[in-house]
């Protein structure tokens, strides 16, 4: 009997299950999770689920009843020890042992935790997943000092939700400026500007290196010999592909699980999709490890597709988004490369505007800022395959949605 076993119960995870029910699969599907709840949106966890009283089931992508009814298994708060990837079973901690026809990894990152002295101090937190929210929730209340190590979006986003509890607030960021690996010197003083508007100190060529404290953590020590005082410190400095399951069965793996146009790995039968997962991408011919809901959701399309012996569908420009305080960032495209950034707007005050990434006179990306028509253009136009001229996204007088009608 055919048997598809997806291990994680991610966003990738959720969407593969129901996109394969969509395409036709008529076998078992098994969904293992090692978190004891059904898949559940992540982006609100360092935003809603933080800074409000949310509960997990208000987070759920689908209610456990989809799942019943699209006869899919769930093995919920079950941890995979081993899987064997000729065989195609898979090993769970209780001894269980499940065998399919087609296994998937959706096993998405880990949070990369700091290689410095007092790192497992108590109220040292990341934010991956509901448990560490859970226990950054348990401890954050008004006038706590936090402390956030990391200065890119997952950070931010937590600082703006623990500003909104009543916590003191500062964000260490290594680099010298915020957002500095994903974003142009423009943004990253916009953000350093309404951070500190809301009252949240940023210090930036801060790297940490050591946490001090008795049992708790009560400072964060900088190279440069400073000390933040902190009753919390939650690490923000990205993840890791989790990929030490796949790379056991032997699939190749580089910064990723590595995976060809239909997402299936070097072994016949094993598909990664979502953050673990790199793929050279159509729209750009080159290996990206894209980590994003919209680029889980859309591997798992494609995976499902390919399982099911269905047309693999169209590519899709990668777009993200990150909300703080009542700041709504909407990015269409990948910016890397890029070599001149056009502002449509005023990035030095108020809160709306647009920087458009070009290469030479190619457009690359845009970052729109309560800019929605702007994003929404773009997103368009590059989907397409196509671009906008210089001058014309510098000229505010010009109404970017004449570039959609038809010539």
């Amino acid at each position: 009997m055919e048997k598809c076993i997806v291990i994680g119960a991610s966003h990738a995870g959720a969407q593969l299950v129901a996109s394969l029910r969509q395409q036709g699969w008529t076998g078992a599907i098994d969904l293992i999770g090692d978190e004891p709840y059904l898949p559940y949106h992540r982006p609100p966890l360092s935003k809603a689920f933080l800074a409000e009283d949310k509960s997990i089931d208000e987070l759920l992508i689908r209610p456990a009843s989809a799942y019943e009814k699209a006869g899919i298994t769930t093995h919920l708060g079950a941890r995979v020890v081993a899987v064997d990837g000729q065989a195609k079973t898979v090993t769970l901690d209780d001894g269980r042992q499940l065998t399919g026809s087609q296994l998937v990894f959706a096993t998405g990152g880990l949070a990369r935790r700091l290689p410095i002295g007092g790192a497992d101090l108590e109220g040292v937190c990341v934010l991956r997943d509901a448990h560490d929210v859970q226990l950054i929730k348990s401890r954050a209340k008004q006038g706590v000092r936090a402390v956030i190590i990391g200065g890119g979006y997952i950070g931010l986003e937590t600082a703006a939700s623990l500003t909104k509890l009543g916590m003191s607030v500062t964000v260490l960021e290594a680099e010298n400026r915020l957002l500095a690996r994903v974003t142009g010197p423009e943004i990253s003083a916009f953000y350093q500007r309404i951070h500190q508007e809301e009252g949240v100190e940023i210090l930036t060529s801060a790297m940490a290196s050591q946490l001090i404290g008795q049992s708790s953590v009560e400072a964060v020590v900088l190279k440069d010999g400073r000390s933040v005082p902190a009753d919390l410190v939650i690490v923000g400095v990205g993840i890791s592909p989790d990929t030490a399951l796949a790379e056991a069965t032997g699939v190749e793996v580089d910064d990723g699980i590595v995976v060809n146009e239909d997402c299936q790995t070097s072994l016949d039968d094993i598909y990664a999709v979502g953050d673990c997962a790199r793929q050279v991408h159509a729209l750009y011919g080159k290996s990206l490890r894209i980590e994003s809901v919209q680029n889980a959701n859309d591997q798992a399309k494609c995976a499902a597709a390919a399982i099911c012996g269905q047309p693999r569908p169209s590519a899709a420009l990668p777009w993200f988004w990150s909300d703080q305080y009542d700041v709504k960032l909407q990015i269409a495209g990948l910016s890397q490369g890029f070599d001149t950034i056009v502002v449509r707007g005023d990035v030095s005050a108020g809160r709306s505007f647009t920087a458009f990434y070009f290469k030479g006179d190619a457009l690359l990306a845009c970052d729109a800022v309560n800019s929605p028509l702007e994003f929404m253009v773009t997103k368009k136009v590059l989907s397409g395959g196509g671009s906008i001229p210089v001058d014309v996204v510098a000229n505010p007088a010009v109404d970017l949605r004449e570039l959609l009608k038809p010539k």
